[in-house]
């Protein structure tokens, strides 16, 4: 899929060549304004300035201490941003333990996030149509600290502290950490933290500016298979199938046999495609899409696909298209209507999968 590059600095980092960065294909750069209630970032106003004349999409991040005051703290980011933001600018609540935990101490996982919804709605408050979403790590998407349908910016070092490319991550597959996808992934901080977004840079520049449906360009890509066949005993009930074997998952919604292909909120379109063995010539088999929740309960079949069997193995394709809410998996189901058992020779589902 298209993604854009970017990295984000603080104090830490000197004083930047973004016209050099910006050559070296980097889209997007954030920048530490704050820091606490009262604590601002020396080199902000510097970072912030060149990263906007360079005319990279441009944000600002506030590290945040979860037991002081959500709306003081929010104070503190704003008076230092609003100078510098605008249409098309981001932000950003930094939200991660330091490693003695003083951040966090005396703080329930559910004051947390308590704290988060606030110091975001205050901010949101403050800049009206701008983006304003969450950086955190997969431990505190795990405690549930993170308000659902935020924006996440989300750090993994996959590769541990060596420096890795730009290159090595756009080929590697997009995290799901706690089943969510992160709009920005930040993989590696040597030798400066570098990230990617999920979006193609003019998509990134449309989300940036307040459009209300941001998506991709292209599509994701999803090509799953059986690897081995299966047999449904005569009588069952509506059977899913396990997709088995991964050629292509970009989207990262199919865990490791599992049967839903697709996870919401999305749109998709494509084709599954069967080898039937075991039916004699007229029999019906029916194949039909079914939505589950988070919890892997059907909650919606979609319209049946009828086949009749001919003789010999059966062969078959049916489409599929449809539209998965937020939370929802989608999975395909095969019926039969014979005394005899059906074997699932092969099943391939090929689809390209629109995300939000």
């Amino acid at each position: 899929m298209a993604t854009s590059r970017g990295v984000d600095v603080s104090a830490y980092q000197g004083v930047q060549d973004w016209a050099a960065r910006k050559a070296e294909g980097v889209v997007f750069a954030f920048a530490k304004a704050s820091e606490g209630q009262t604590t601002h970032d020396a080199r902000f106003a510097t970072h912030i300035g060149g990263i906007k004349r360079a005319g990279l999409v441009p944000g600002a991040y506030h590290f945040a201490w979860p037991n002081q005051s959500a709306a003081k703290e929010a104070a503190n980011y704003v008076a230092v941003v609003k100078p510098h933001a605008g249409k098309g600018f981001c932000h950003w609540l930094d939200l991660e333990r330091y490693p003695d935990g003083r951040n966090y101490t005396g703080r329930s996982a559910a004051q947390i996030k308590a704290y988060a919804t606030e110091w975001l709605a205050a901010v949101r408050r403050a800049f009206p149509g701008q983006r304003v979403g969450v950086y955190t790590s997969g431990s505190d998407l795990a405690a549930g600290h993170v308000p659902a349908d935020v924006p996440l910016w989300y750090p993994a070092y996959t590769w541990g502290s060596t420096a890795v490319s730009y290159a090595k991550a756009e080929a590697a597959a997009r995290p799901r950490p706690s089943g969510r996808s992160p709009l920005v992934w930040q993989f590696t901080s040597t030798p400066i933290d570098r990230s990617l977004c999920y979006l193609s840079a003019t998509a990134l520049r449309a989300w940036a500016a307040g459009a209300d449906a941001p998506e991709d360009d292209m599509p994701q890509y999803v090509n799953l298979a059986l690897a081995r066949p299966y047999t449904i005993a005569p009588g069952q009930d509506w059977d899913a199938i396990e997709f088995t074997k991964e050629w292509t998952d970009e989207t990262g919604d199919h865990s490791e046999g599992g049967s839903v292909f697709v996870r919401g909120k999305a749109r998709f379109t494509g084709t599954v495609s069967l080898v039937l063995e075991g039916a004699p010539a007229g029999a019906q088999i029916q194949v039909r899409q079914s939505e589950v929740d988070a919890k892997g309960t059907y909650v919606l079949d979609h319209p049946i696909a009828e086949i009749i069997a001919t003789e010999g193995n059966t062969y078959a394709t049916v489409p599929i298209t449809n539209h998965l809410p937020a939370g929802h998996g989608m999975r395909i189901r095969v019926k039969a209507f014979q005394p005899t058992p059906l074997k699932v020779a092969a099943a391939v589902v090929k689809a390209l999968v629109w995300k939000g």
